[in-house]
């Protein structure tokens, strides 16, 4: 499902500038909080919101499933305009911030609920590198793909 090439594009983060250094930092250790203290974590299941919540947290999976998939077959420039990439340059961002939240509801957890809003003020800067990054290396293109993109938000 994922070649080479789209693991090594997936473990590649942008070169960093200023807070982006710290950012990456929060994001890092917030990312690898939420996913250990999940683990120890009850699911409430007799909450009237129950099924609400375990409808987000299957969303999440799914919009992570397909925007890897999507991921790992860029277009000959190396930009993903494909599937899910039509309509977001970041899914799966989007697709781990429903998944978190997922937990989160399915837990009632408040530490949880800090660490996410934690996880996701910094990927907004870890997404700005990216960006800029991305302006860098396929100038017009990515620019281009910016603007197609912005018309479905």
């Amino acid at each position: 499902m994922i070649n080479k090439d789209a693991l090594n594009r997936a473990a590649f983060f942008a070169p960093l500038e200023g807070n982006e250094k710290a950012a990456y930092l929060f994001y890092q250790l917030s990312n690898t909080f939420i996913i250990l203290y999940s683990a120890f974590l009850r699911i409430q299941t007799k909450t009237p919101l129950f099924f609400i919540a375990l409808f987000i947290y299957i969303l999440g999976n799914i919009v992570l499933i397909i925007s890897t998939v999507d991921f790992a077959k860029p277009e000959q420039s190396g930009i993903n305009k494909n599937g899910i990439y039509k309509i977001s340059r970041n899914p799966m961002y989007i697709g781990y911030f429903i998944y978190f939240l997922g937990c989160v509801l399915l837990t009632h957890s408040i530490l949880l609920l800090i660490s996410l809003l934690v996880f996701q003020i910094s990927a907004h800067w870890i997404i700005l590198s990216e960006e800029r990054w991305c302006v860098d290396k396929f100038g017009t293109d990515y620019i281009n793909y910016m603007n197609i993109v912005k018309r479905y938000i």
